[in-house]
């Protein structure tokens, strides 16, 4: 929910630029305990009766329908049922980067989420910088990565392993790729927890290439297909990219420019695309943030608007008439059917093939508190920080 520290041009790696919907972790002290979560429900099963999220911010669906929440403000992992009823599986709200079963484990601003055919969920831990593994049952462990508090005294000189780690995805042999979006690279881990980079160099850029020679302007959002090709959202470039096995990316929609123009290919634009999902037909689904759409760029490289009017809102419907607030995350299952992450919102909304939005767990905001958002800050393009959002929170 900050602005991108020096947004379109190039970046020291400790500039950490993240999306709306997400913190700075470079705010925050990572791996620090004490804070608490914010305006969700923690640890209660429900229905959408209730405020059950706080910025979600990415999901991820399981072969038997089961969705899986990034619930970032509230430093949890949900589990959503096909019926609606929300669960944690894992983290009890507050900051940290504890390891353990269900509740005595916890997390840093957790900002992207996928789950693996056995149901192992992995977790980009943005605020920790890690990559956490969830089992079935809930238990929590470290697969990469390091913690590393701040320094005041500058006296660290090794790097961590990663930088603000946005989005995840898993293959079929369980490696797990990591769209590192301080380090403008795309990375890539064993199931041993061995990090490689697989496409991307530190400095950010737009150049299409082979391993480092392709660069990354915070890439926030990663998908892989059944042949082990790595779609990339390239946030602040407005751009999506692939990268064919051995890591040669090209660049398959998108020009460069802010826009919300539908078309073929590089003739189309996105003004910062935050996540995206890939179906078994080689489909690509985008979360358009602040566009505020979710747009489909078919197998030809087409783009096309599935769902949203184009100004921040919240409405289902079919299409144009359906609205959003700031779409931070999105999966696709085996029938079609696409899930969004509405960060602004506090939903997880649901659409199907056809482009008909429903609304399938989670409540909005009360008109008091987008009232008070609004004094304070742009709601509609998060910009309010997420501690500003917990001072508001304190004061209704």
């Amino acid at each position: 929910m900050v602005s991108a520290v020096c947004f379109m041009a190039s970046c020291a790696k400790t500039d950490v630029k993240i999306i709306p919907g997400n913190y700075d972790p470079n705010s925050h002290s990572t791996g620090a305990t004490g804070a608490t979560g914010s305006s969700g429900s923690t640890g209660s099963d429900s229905t959408t009766n209730a405020l059950l999220f706080s910025s979600p911010d990415d999901v991820a669906i399981d072969a038997a329908g089961n969705l899986y929440v990034a619930d970032y403000g509230n430093n949890l992992i949900q589990k959503i049922t096909p019926a609606g009823v929300v669960t944690t599986l894992a983290g009890n709200g507050t900051i940290g980067a504890n390891n353990g079963l269900g509740t005595a484990a916890s997390f840093n601003g957790p900002s992207g989420v996928a789950v693996d055919g056995s149901g192992n969920v992995y977790v980009a831990d943005a605020g920790n910088n890690l990559i956490r593994k969830i089992t079935p049952a809930g238990q929590v462990s470290t697969l990469a990565g390091t913690v590393v508090a701040a320094d005041t005294s500058n006296t660290v000189t090794t790097e961590p392993v990663f930088a603000g780690p946005s989005g995840v995805a898993v293959d079929a042999a369980g490696n797990v790729y990591v769209a590192d979006a301080g380090d403008n690279q795309i990375k890539k881990v064993t199931p041993a927890g061995v990090v490689s980079t697989l496409a991307g160099s530190v400095n950010s850029g737009s150049a299409d290439g082979t391993g480092a020679a392709a660069s990354f302007n915070n890439p926030t959002g990663v998908a892989v297909d059944a042949t082990g090709n790595v779609y990339v959202a390239d946030f602040l470039n407005n751009l999506i990219r692939k990268v064919a096995p051995g890591g040669i990316v090209t660049t398959i929609a998108g020009s460069n420019t802010t826009g919300s123009t539908n078309g073929p290919g590089t003739l189309a634009s996105f003004y910062f695309p935050n996540s995206l999902a890939v179906d078994a037909a080689g489909n690509l689904y985008v979360a358009d943030d602040i566009n505020n759409l979710v747009r489909k760029i078919g197998p030809d490289g087409t783009v096309t608007t599935l769902a949203g009017s184009g100004t921040a809102g919240y409405a289902n419907g079919l299409g144009p008439a359906a609205s959003f607030n700031d779409p931070a995350g999105i999966a696709v299952d085996a029938s079609g059917n696409v899930y969004v992450a509405d960060a602004n919102n506090n939903v997880i909304r649901e659409i199907s093939p056809a482009g008909l939005v429903s609304t399938l767990a989670g409540a909005i905001p009360t008109v008091a508190l987008r009232r008070a958002i609004i004094r304070h800050g742009h709601y509609h393009t998060g910009v309010l920080s997420l501690a500003a959002k917990r001072r508001l929170l304190s004061k209704l």
